[in-house]
């Protein structure tokens, strides 16, 4: 028979051993474009498709082609904000990059710095002005194109939940407009929608 103490070093042996496998971790590179679902949340491959999906639908829509028609050349288009109005953290800023790729990569519009990337190079070229730029090649103030038209929308969402499992709904709004004139010349919707099941035993 084991003693009280062997019983209790035995237990707690068996227990670090247990616990030394649990701790191992295992990483699987995979993919970029593979689609991967863990939590059903908003993720990285909705961003991407969407953002795809409703890119290319806004360069087939016929302000395009009358921009280019009455102007004579490409639109300069730029992206604005696109807020999270969904249930979760949904960090749209990898959103809008999406977007932006998308809209530069189409090559049918110019694309220009957002608001926040403008401060950085007004600063560049300010510092440029400090006497120890070659002359030459000093960036000069008031050259910068402005924006033709400014992208911008939302994420919005709809959960039903009961039991373990929910259904997420997912729209996404993006609407095109005319700087000059505040005209919507687009208007593009995206909808998701998942069935997310949660095991009782799911840690």
């Amino acid at each position: 028979m084991l003693s009280k103490n062997m019983k209790l070093f035995s237990i707690l042996v068996l227990l670090c051993t247990v616990g030394v496998g649990c701790a191992r971790t295992k990483v699987t590179r995979v993919d970029i474009d593979e689609m991967i679902d863990l939590s059903g949340d908003w993720n990285d491959y909705d961003a991407m498709e969407v953002s795809k999906e409703m890119v290319g639908d806004s360069l087939d829509r016929p302000w395009l082609i009358n921009y280019i028609k009455e102007n004579g050349k490409n639109p300069i288009v730029i992206v604005g904000h696109v807020h999270n109005r969904t249930h979760e953290h949904v960090n749209s800023s990898v959103f809008v990059k999406y977007l932006e790729r998308e809209l530069l990569n189409s090559g049918k519009v110019i694309f220009v710095a957002s608001s926040l990337e403008r401060e950085q190079l007004r600063a560049e070229r300010a510092d440029q002005q400090d006497g120890y730029t070659l002359e030459e090649t000093i960036k000069k103030h008031g050259r910068e194109k402005g924006a033709d038209f400014l992208m911008m929308g939302s994420i919005d969402s709809v959960i039903d939940e009961v039991k373990g499992k929910s259904v997420v709904f997912y729209q996404v709004n993006l609407e095109l407009v005319n700087l000059e004139s505040n005209e919507k010349v687009w208007i593009g919707q995206k909808q998701i929608k998942k069935v997310v099941k949660k095991s009782r035993f799911s840690i």
